[in-house]
């Protein structure tokens, strides 16, 4: 199964991916993780992105693309892979496309993860932190027991400075923008899956479970 996970921040990719890369035993390939690992291990690739995050640019799609082929061809992806954060872009899309054609592995979906505009501001607006315990929550979605318990040991709940509604609107604008043109490309190609990410973690994954079947 070699599938594309798309959403907007705060859809539950990277939750779902790694409860579906345990299921299936293949890899979760997250491009900012391979990024930072690249850039730790001191690689060639590596050190041309950590110059360029450092810099504050965004990394080129050409070395983006070099660290995903070096990376699926390890032997722990030929069972399939998960691309999670990555294309973001139309350009990046049909990059992928010609990369995994010349790797004889295509693509066998692009699955969206979708969820209401006003819950994804929810879902990323309400996290917290609980200054005591760590333990990450949400004011509008975590049971009343697991804040009044951070609260009652003393904690704080921290909202993160970048977790303001303003910042969070102008990211899923970004998204919007940029990313929501895959969606076309996908359904362009009959490779595009829908799957309702609403509701509990539990049930968005048998509704992926159910489409990927």
């Amino acid at each position: 199964m070699r599938i594309v996970l798309l959403g907007a921040p705060g859809s539950g990719k990277g939750t779902q991916a790694k409860r579906l890369m345990a299921e299936r035993n293949i890899p979760q390939i997250s491009t900012g993780d391979m990024l930072r690992q690249a850039a730790a291990a001191g690689t060639n690739l590596g050190l041309r992105a950590k110059a360029t995050i450092d810099a504050g640019n965004l990394v080129p799609d050409k070395v983006v693309l070099a660290i995903i082929a070096e990376r699926l061809a390890h032997p722990d992806a030929e069972a399939g892979f998960i691309l999670d954060g990555f294309p973001r872009t139309t350009q990046q899309a049909l990059d992928l496309e010609d990369l995994l054609e010349e790797m004889h592995t295509p693509l066998d979906a692009a699955v969206l993860l979708d969820v209401d505009f006003d819950i994804l501001l929810k879902r990323l607006t309400g996290r917290r932190t609980c200054s005591k315990t760590g333990k990450l929550l949400n004011i509008y979605f975590s049971p009343q027991e697991e804040i009044d318990e951070c609260l009652e040991a003393g904690g704080e709940l921290i909202q993160r400075d970048d977790d303001n509604e303003e910042t969070i609107s102008n990211r899923l604008d970004v998204y919007h923008q940029r990313t929501e043109p895959l969606i076309d490309f996908y359904r362009e190609r009959g490779k595009l899956l829908f799957v309702d990410a609403d509701g509990p973690i539990e049930d968005v994954f048998e509704r992926l479970t159910e489409a990927l079947a």
